[in-house]
């Protein structure tokens, strides 16, 4: 009853309802736009990475095989720094760029902190190597990843 002697002496609250419409209006990219993007960046980052390290950096796959744990730290930090480095200065890496998606915070949907990237980066290694946490898009609505959730980051499409 409140609501409508509201609407009749004309005290409706119309701006909140404007600002819950904009703020659901934005939503996270499909998930075969994000995934399309993460195997680009495998393919155009990772890839190449793999191959400096094993046979320029360590001289060949069996010298990686004896030292695996330097090999792969090596990998990671030029990996992570490469990924940062992407997300912090243009929200994007080239995989993102090429789907037209972007990495923004959730909030602002402004470009993320380093926190947040170092997160966002983190839990990705994680939901790559669990297989129910790769799952998890597809059992929410909103489709927000595990790293999306834990980094409070969100991947838009780019307008």
């Amino acid at each position: 009853m409140s609501r409508w002697r509201d609407i009749k002496q004309n005290r409706n609250n119309s701006q909140n309802d404007i600002s819950i419409k904009e703020e659901s209006s934005i939503e996270s990219s499909s998930i075969s736009s994000r995934l399309r993007a993460f195997l680009t960046d495998t393919f155009l980052i990772t890839t190449p990475i793999f191959y400096i390290v094993i046979y320029l950096i360590m001289g060949s796959g069996e010298a990686f095989a004896q030292d695996r744990t330097s090999g792969w730290l090596m990998i990671l930090f030029v990996h992570a720094s490469i990924i940062l480095f992407f997300w912090l200065v243009k929200s994007q890496t080239p995989g993102l760029k090429a789907y037209t998606i972007k990495v923004v915070d959730n909030k602002t949907k402004q470009k993320i902190s380093f926190i947040q990237a170092l997160v966002r980066y983190t839990t990705t290694l994680i939901a790559v190597v669990s297989l129910f946490l790769m799952f998890l898009p597809f059992l929410r609505k909103d489709k927000k990843t595990f790293q999306d959730i834990l980094s409070n980051t969100i991947i838009i499409d780019e307008k």
